[in-house]
C-alpha cells in the first residue's frame, strides 16, 4: 500500500521528544506493510464521515496515538494525526475526516 502522511503530521512528529519521535516515524513506515497491526483499532466514525472502501483506525504508542484512514479502494494510507492521550479524546476526528 501507498503512504501518504498529511503535512501537518510532519510538524506534529518533529515536536514529539526524541525516543517517542523516532517510534513513530518507525511505526509510520511500517504502515504501508501492515496497516491493521495488532497494536491498532478501528475507531467508531460517524454515518456522515464514512465511506465505502475506507476505515479509519488509531495505532496506540503508549500515550500517543496515530490516527490514519485506509482506502483499500486506491490502496493508499493517509496518516492524519499524532495525538497525546490524555487529554486527546478524539473530538477533532469529524475535522481530521472532513479535510480527506
Amino acid at each position: 500500500m501507498r503512504l501518504w502522511v498529511e503535512p501537518a503530521v510532519i510538524d506534529e512528529i518533529a515536536w514529539l521528544p526524541g525516543n517517542i519521535r523516532q517510534r513513530v516515524r518507525r511505526a509510520i513506515r511500517d504502515l504501508s506493510s501492515e496497516p491493521r497491526t495488532a497494536q491498532s483499532r478501528a475507531l467508531d466514525v460517524p454515518a456522515e464521515l464514512q465511506t465505502e472502501g475506507t476505515e479509519a483506525r488509531r495505532l496506540r504508542m503508549d500515550q500517543w496515538r496515530i490516527i490514519y484512514v485506509i482506502d483499500s479502494e486506491i490502496n493508499l494510507i493517509s496518516v492524519l494525526a499524532v495525538r497525546r492521550r490524555p487529554p486527546y479524546n478524539y473530538d477533532d476526528l469529524h475535522e481530521l475526516l472532513g479535510e480527506r
